[in-house]
């Protein structure tokens, strides 16, 4: 496998992330879509929410509306400055979930600008959007084995190739970090750096954004915000409404959290509870 390309930066040559950048960016996937409960590939094709995926964007809309609620997440004070989504639909539903969560909040709550962002919407998988699994393996085997061996080297036919997307990652992710700089004083990395001790952390009320988008797509832009190759696609993923946390600090990305799950807990019990009363109803032990 080759090395693949590194994150240089931006297009135009400057640094992805602005010098001194003191902000945090969560990226939020999407809920369960009709094609994931069929167990169709997706792609950038359009498939909407299923009802488990409403009930999942729901509960991470009221997780996000509160964040600091025990067990508080790793952002700053106050409400996020947007919501940034890919355009697919499944994502921009997601979306409104966390919108509509903050607006019930009350008057007082300022609602984050709610904008769609084409540079964020899953990698294309051409002739593979509608088909299983074991469709895709049986008509294309040595391509999927490729695809998930080395990203680099294969796809799917007529979808993107990881270079595509990152191409187009990196000025959606710009834009989203240049406008946390506004507004806010620059950063250092001259202060403690490990949590835990005073002075360490977010500090006062910075800002911060929410991105809604896909597993796909979020681990190109996990790889450019940390400045890894291409290569190590495979490194990171997401659970269908899993939050990942990333503070950048004085200009720095450091990971906070990554596929945090818990609000699905209320989901997880009811089936828990659902599995146990089968059980008992067949008598099996």
């Amino acid at each position: 496998m080759t090395a693949g390309p590194t994150s240089t930066g931006r297009p135009d040559g400057l640094p992805l992330i602005p010098d001194g950048l003191d902000a945090t960016v969560v990226l939020l996937r999407h809920g369960e879509s009709e094609w994931i409960r069929e167990g169709r590939f997706q792609g950038s094709a359009e498939t909407p929410l299923s009802a488990l995926g409403r009930r999942q964007a729901a509960l991470a809309g009221e997780r996000l509306a509160r964040p600091h609620a025990p067990p508080a997440m790793p952002v700053p004070g106050g409400l996020p400055r947007q919501i940034v989504h890919s355009p697919l639909g499944r994502a921009a539903e997601t979306a409104r979930a966390v919108s509509s969560a903050i607006a019930d909040l009350g008057p007082a709550a300022p609602l984050p600008e709610l904008r769609a962002e084409p540079g964020i919407r899953e990698i294309g998988q051409g002739v593979w959007e509608g088909l299983t699994g074991e469709e895709i393996a049986r008509r294309w085997p040595r391509e999927i084995a490729d695809w998930r061996r080395d990203p680099l080297s294969a796809h799917a036919p007529g979808g993107e190739s990881v270079v595509e997307v990152d191409a187009r990652v990196r000025p959606a992710l710009a834009a989203v970090l240049d406008d946390l700089g506004r507004g806010y004083p620059r950063g250092t990395t001259d202060r403690p750096q490990v949590h835990g001790y005073r002075g360490a952390g977010q500090l006062g009320e910075q800002p911060w954004s929410v991105l809604v988008g896909h597993d796909g797509v979020f681990k190109v832009v996990l790889l450019a915000l940390f400045d890894l190759p291409l290569s190590r696609f495979w490194s990171f993923s997401l659970g269908l409404t899993g939050i990942s946390v990333v503070e950048v600090r004085g200009g720095r990305p450091v990971l906070r959290a990554h596929n945090w799950t818990g609000h699905l807990a209320p989901i997880e019990d009811e089936l828990a509870r659902e599995a146990a009363e089968r059980r008992a109803r067949s008598g099996a032990l």
